[in-house]
């Protein structure tokens, strides 16, 4: 195996360590250039509960009491 630094390899290596390391810049540069940061607007949930809802939300509770797990009288 020959020692990279004695035969004048390292130039290589170094060069394609500095391409390498531009290209990455260019991917950077080019990115922050074409991100277009859009303006979010604030969102705000309605926390007033309607009437219709209320009544919805007890109906379905009083359901839920009606159809709950029961056990078998036998076990098999």
């Amino acid at each position: 195996m020959e020692n990279p630094f004695e035969t004048g390899h390292i130039k290589n290596y170094l060069l394609l360590y500095a391409s390498v390391v531009t290209i990455m810049i260019l991917f950077f540069i080019a990115s922050t250039l074409f991100h277009d940061v859009k303006q979010v607007d604030k969102k705000e949930f309605n926390t007033k509960i309607s009437k219709i809802k209320e009544n919805k939300n007890k109906e379905i509770k009083d359901n839920n009491k009606n159809f709950g797990i029961k056990l078998m009288e036998k076990s098999y």
